[in-house]
């Protein structure tokens, strides 16, 4: 097997705009969900470890509407944009990508391991939205109608694939990334993560025969994926300098 992957340590906003035209095959990312402002902080408990409800200070402040022009520059004719979204974003990545692609649809994650409702005040947080574009024409691997709802399910990441320093809130399991994978990419196409984090994308890319280029700009999140990514590492995919 003959993988290829770049990763970089900077600004995505910035970055994406070094890449050439029609260059990649997918993005597949997980950006920030804009939910830092409802953070209660950490619950603690006697019994057991904390619950993680301390959003990272990095999840605030995005529109998808400055990922626009850049996505739509760098991705092939033939390619598929996915995006992981809370509710709370869904409507604005449909306001800005519905109108220049064909077909803007959602995926549903189901968790089947949420994290539990202590205080039983509403619905457990058990599913995850993926919002999905592409053109006519776009790459699609069609398996059996069973195989291809839109929906999901899986445990959240735990485990030893969970990293524990530095622990990303939002990890997402290898085993959905390379299901969509599969779907939306043929072998030796390139993947791009604007907002790779631990470098999930990448593992699940590399680990289908996919290239990948990956780009995070908190820096022990970045060294977390150099790290994951070295039993597999081989020589520069696209140079952007």
């Amino acid at each position: 097997m003959i993988n290829n992957y770049e990763i970089y340590n900077e600004d995505s906003l910035q970055l994406l705009k070094k890449l050439p035209d029609n260059s990649v095959d997918f993005i597949l990312t997980d950006p920030p969900y804009n939910l830092s402002s409802y953070s209660t902080g950490n619950m603690k408990f006697d019994w057991r470890c904390d619950i993680n409800n301390d959003l990272a200070e990095w999840d605030k402040d995005f529109d998808p509407k400055d990922l626009k022009d850049d996505f739509l520059r760098i991705l092939k004719p033939t390619g598929n944009l996915f995006a992981f979204c809370s509710y709370n974003l869904v409507g604005k990545w449909h306001e800005v990508f519905d109108p220049v692609f064909d077909t803007f649809q959602f995926f549903v994650w189901h968790k089947t391991n949420p994290v539990p409702k202590f205080r039983k005040a509403g619905f457990l947080n058990s599913c995850e939205l993926i919002v999905c574009m592409w053109n006519k024409g776009h790459t699609w691997n069609f398996g059996a109608q069973n195989e291809m709802h839109n929906f999901f399910e899986s445990p959240i990441c735990m485990g030893p694939e969970r990293l524990q320093n530095p622990k990303h809130p939002t990890q997402k399991p290898v085993k959905l990334l390379k299901h969509l994978i599969k779907i939306a990419t043929n072998e030796n196409d390139i993947i791009l993560d604007p907002f790779m984090g631990v470098g999930s994308t990448g593992v699940a890319a590399l680990e289908t025969n996919r290239k990948f280029i990956g780009i995070e700009l908190e820096k022990d999140y970045f060294e977390a994926t150099e790290k994951r990514l070295t039993t597999i590492q081989l020589p520069l995919l696209i140079n952007v300098n």
